[in-house]
């Protein structure tokens, strides 16, 4: 039987949740560097307290943490000193985001039109981006060449055809890497496991579809090969399924090498790096990963007598996830009597799927806590759901607040930073919040907060 969207009835958590010894606690893991609780109990990150930052801003509104981002920025670039570090801006991308990128020497990985005039507005080099994408339009391939975007990742035979007569057209030589799927099953969520076969991402490695993509990228004077690339999936927590991924795609790398003489420079390993967004994550920190991947590599380009490729890796979500929070506002609360006995209290608030659609796509789990007092109520297993006109849209599907949480309390989630403003909507017309960036006390809007007059300047039917 389909489980029902809201949940099940009766259900009264899942076994790794305990109550909590203090409910005013925070987890440290799950939450942004800077992040603490004050004596009365409030929130405050970067320096700045959330119920002032919400008097000024209103909620829902998404914090980030500069400080926080920018040192989870440098400790991919130093732990991994002998790769080239793309962040993936499909976690979340703005203007600031970008000049911050660029400062802390990271690269930029791009997958849309969008994206790119994103990157080109807050001045990015162009030979620092990658450009990903099943799907280019012929456009966006042709303003990526224009802008002397570093590389193109192509990802079908039609990709390649376009990419030849638009290089041709410009008298340019467009550096390339073949996207393929080596055929592994991530341990993770159907639809962010990208390397299995029945997917709509790169060449498969198996049918040999990609060797001939190698071949005809390598053929044509307008592409230049720099290598492979090989992404296996979101949210993984260990180096055992890039460990399979790279055992064949360097068997690929070492074939393109003796069958068309043929030595590719480079090699991208992707991202996928998770980050912990309960207490049953584990993330490993870059360092560890580093020498992980590395070492897989160095053993599998020994073994079939190539020499080690320059690295790269796509980190996105390890950046910018737990380096953001979301602010809400309590609007209602419900305690539904469940079966055998048992009770949930629904706790409402201003936002919901239109901010973080996440927990309803993917059926993902987050945290939360009472962000704007002290509470010496008991805690209580409640559910934050949004304002949206769907039984679907939960936010928080379980997790312990006090029993006192009342309209005008303020709830904080953390790890939204990835995705969650990148995949926002305006279902219902619901406005998007803002993204305000804290640091060292002092607030800054980095993304407007969307308005119904913005909702409406769309709306071409009015007289």
């Amino acid at each position: 039987m389909r489980a029902h969207e809201a949940g099940e009835a009766g259900h009264r958590g899942p076994a790794w949740l305990r109550p909590p010894a203090d409910v005013n606690d925070l987890v440290p893991q799950l939450w942004s560097s800077t992040a603490r609780k004050t004596a009365d109990g409030a929130l405050e990150v970067g320096g700045v307290d959330v119920r002032a930052l919400v008097a000024e801003h209103g909620s829902p509104a998404f914090l980030l943490d500069e400080a926080d981002f920018r040192a989870r920025a440098r400790a991919f670039r130093e732990g991994f000193k002998d790769f080239s570090v793309y962040y993936g801006g499909k976690a979340f991308l703005c203007t600031t985001v970008v000049r911050w990128l660029m400062e802390e020497g990271l690269n930029l990985d791009i997958c849309s039109g969008g994206e790119l005039a994103v990157a080109l507005r807050a001045g990015a080099d162009p030979r620092r981006l990658a450009f990903h994408g099943n799907n280019k339009s012929e456009s966006e391939l042709a303003r990526a060449l224009d802008a002397g975007v570093g590389r193109i990742i192509v990802d079908s035979f039609h990709e390649i055809e376009r990419l030849v007569r638009l290089a041709a057209d410009r008298g340019v030589v467009v550096p390339v890497m073949v996207r393929v799927t080596a055929g592994v099953e991530a341990h993770t969520h159907a639809y962010i496991a990208t390397a299995h076969q029945d997917q709509k991402f790169g060449f498969s490695i198996t049918t040999g579809d990609a060797f001939e993509a190698v071949a005809l990228v390598n053929k044509a004077p307008e592409l230049e090969l720099l290598g492979l690339h090989s992404h296996i999936g979101s949210q993984i927590f260990d180096s055992s399924g890039f460990e399979i991924a790279a055992k064949r795609v360097i068997a690929l790398h070492a074939k393109v090498s003796e069958e068309l003489g043929v030595d590719m420079p480079e090699l991208d390993l992707g991202g996928g790096f998770g980050i912990a967004y309960t207490t049953q994550d584990d993330p490993s920190d870059p360092a560890q990963l580093a020498t992980e991947m590395g070492k897989i590599v160095e053993h599998e380009c020994r073994a079939n007598s190539v020499d080690i490729p320059q690295l790269s890796i796509e980190p996105g979500r390890a950046i910018v996830g737990p380096a953001m929070c979301t602010v809400y506002s309590v609007g209602t609360v419900k305690e539904v009597q469940l079966d055998y006995g048992a009770s949930r209290l629904y706790v409402s608030v201003d936002g919901g799927m239109s901010d973080n659609i996440r927990t309803a796509l993917y059926d993902a789990d987050y945290s939360c806590t009472l962000a704007s007092r002290y509470s010496q109520a008991d805690p209580a297993l409640a559910r934050v759901v949004g304002k949206h006109c769907e039984s679907g849209d939960v936010v928080v599907k379980d997790e312990f607040l006090p029993s006192d949480v009342r309209p005008g309390d303020l709830i904080a989630v953390p790890g939204t930073g990835a995705y969650c403003r990148s995949m926002a909507s305006n279902y219902n017309h619901v406005p998007r919040p803002p993204v305000i960036a804290v640091k060292d006390g002092h607030t800054k809007v980095v993304v407007r907060r969307e308005t119904e007059d913005d909702l409406l300047a769309l709306d071409m039917g009015a007289e």
